[in-house]
């Protein structure tokens, strides 16, 4: 579906608010079959599940002791108590890595360490602070202790055929730990979306080289590729690709056929923003299904789909190339990588007050990059940091951002705004 965006009061075509044009690319990217692969469990870090996973088998497999002390049969320290204490012998130790040998009888206890498996005939752990030595083979009991005290059961932590973990769950290194402790050693998961960056416009040459009079270096395709390797995609950067209309058209195309996202980042020329329409246009099936957004800074972003592969035209200057990257492309990864769209990212926010009015045009959602100052009683300043969008230092001054909504006008010093922070 292709976004028919605002119109002016003419009835010309405007620009479709940024809600409605993410709206429109998630619901045609979750139409796509995710596809998958089996990981070995170190190499599954920061993956997404693509099947639940459910245990084999208990988990702990014998009952262990959660202290250091003695295990015992929980009858025999009834009534325990400093002023009455109740005297057990001991029988056996147990050794750690081993089975237990041998049976815990009434009146008598096996000396166990943490982690020790539970022997026959106990069923609850003395700590060791509860007891006061008799001798080498007594011990009197000061406080009684329940069945079950200090002691992990059999599949207390998870029991057999119970659900592990569920399917599109992001896995952490706790889940890891988890699976580890299963005995489970691949995973089925969604493969990393694959994500191909070209540079477009004559005037661009390497950011490692000295650029001539009238060239300026390409930041857009190492910032861009950062991005997405954070986002934990597979980046190939497909280099500095020339406006012209024929080799153009066949860079873009052969990274359609080879990734699962494809962004190009032009020049600020109206020319080239009208190349990378008919360029999507031409690869079509839908083709274009977003043009231009009501956004400050990154209004001029193309949204298309070729087959299965979305298509990314941003904006030639650095930071609103970032900002669209914020707002589309990152969530465009995220469901790809099998993330449900239903799931919001953490993203660390801080409330902060900002230090001087800000003007706003109504109808567009606007940007504003801030750094942070903290105050003598622990509050956060927001200072506005001020400059073009082709101005990549404001990013890299700025602790983070908040938004204008697209009803405001502005909003005046001293308000408390919520700031998403750069990581």
């Amino acid at each position: 579906m292709t976004a028919k965006g605002l119109k002016d009061m003419l009835g010309r075509q405007g620009l479709t608010p940024v809600e409605e044009a993410l709206t429109i690319l998630l619901r045609e990217l979750a139409a796509l079959p995710l596809k998958r692969e089996r990981l070995p469990l170190p190499a599954a870090l920061d993956r997404v599940l693509a099947v639940e996973i459910r245990s084999p088998e208990d988990l702990p497999s014998h009952p262990r002791s959660t202290m250091d002390g003695f295990a015992v049969r929980a009858a025999d320290t009834f009534g325990a108590s400093q002023s009455m204490p109740c005297y057990l012998e001991i029988d056996g130790e147990i050794a750690m890595g081993h089975a237990p040998e041998g049976e815990v009888h009434k009146g008598k206890c096996f000396r166990i360490a943490t982690g020790g498996l539970l022997p026959q005939g106990s069923d609850a752990v003395v700590m060791f602070e509860h007891t006061i030595p008799v001798d080498d083979r007594m011990i009197e009991i000061i406080k009684s202790v329940g069945v079950g005290t200090n002691l992990i059961d059999r599949g207390e932590d998870i029991k057999k055929d119970r659900a592990a973990l569920s399917q599109d769950h992001l896995l952490r290194p706790q889940d890891l730990g988890l699976l580890a402790g299963l005995g489970i050693g691949e995973v089925d998961v969604y493969r990393q979306p694959r994500v191909g960056i070209l540079s477009t416009g004559d005037e661009i040459v390497p950011w490692a080289q000295t650029p001539p009079l009238g060239k300026i270096r390409d930041i857009n395709g190492i910032t861009l590729s950062a991005l997405a390797s954070r986002c934990g995609a597979q980046v190939t950067d497909y280099g500095i690709v020339s406006d012209t209309e024929e080799i153009f058209f066949a860079g873009v195309r052969q990274a359609a056929q080879e990734n699962d996202i494809v962004l190009f980042s032009g020049g600020s020329s109206v020319g080239m923003r009208d190349l990378g329409e008919r360029v999507i246009e031409k690869l079509g099936n839908p083709g274009i299904l977003v043009h231009g957004v009501a956004l400050k800074p990154g209004k001029p972003i193309l949204i298309g789909l070729s087959n299965s592969t979305a298509i990314f035209g941003l904006p030639g200057h650095p930071v609103s190339a970032m900002v669209c990257f914020e707002l589309f492309v990152g969530p465009a990864l995220r469901l790809l990588s099998g993330i449900p769209v239903s799931t919001k990212p953490f993203k660390p926010t801080i409330r902060a007050r900002l230090d001087r009015n800000i003007n706003s045009a109504a109808g567009r959602l606007d940007l504003v990059r801030v750094q942070l100052k903290q105050q003598e009683d622990s509050s956060f300043l927001a200072v506005p940091v001020l400059g073009k969008s082709g101005s990549i230092s404001t990013l890299s001054r700025a602790d983070g951002y908040f938004f204008i909504d697209t009803q405001s006008q502005g909003i005046n010093k001293d308000t408390e705004v919520k700031v998403h922070l750069l990581q």
